[in-house]
């Protein structure tokens, strides 16, 4: 199936929405991707929305982490949202919810992150 990745910005924030498989295959060009977003635009946190994402591997949590290393370099957070219940346990499994913010959808992490939907 592949990776459908959608990125915008709104006022401080980063907007990723994926949908699709996020593994070892798609998992490089989606670093790359975010990762010059994350620069070409003045940001300080990311909304990781994962309402379409059907499959996630250890590649697929290894960008997400990356990523939040550098959002946190900028002072900023992540936060994380639509999340199905594979793919939250995944990431209750890595440990990424002590780290990473969960919200039930973008306009309620938009707002947590002081931005009015």
């Amino acid at each position: 199936m592949g990776l459908q990745s959608l990125f915008s910005v709104k006022e401080d924030v980063l907007i990723v929405r994926l949908s699709g498989e996020l593994d070892h295959h798609t998992a490089e060009s989606l670093r790359s991707e975010w990762k010059d977003m994350l620069y070409q635009h003045p940001v300080k946190h990311v909304l990781l929305n994962l309402d379409g994402i059907t499959f996630m591997d250890s590649s697929g949590l290894g960008v997400i982490l990356g990523r939040y290393k550098e959002v946190l370099q900028l002072g900023g957070e992540m936060v994380v949202c639509s999340v199905s219940p594979s793919i939250k346990r995944l990431f209750e499994m890595a440990g990424l919810f002590k780290i990473i913010r969960l919200a039930e959808n973008e306009s309620f992490a938009l707002e947590t992150l002081g931005v009015a939907s």
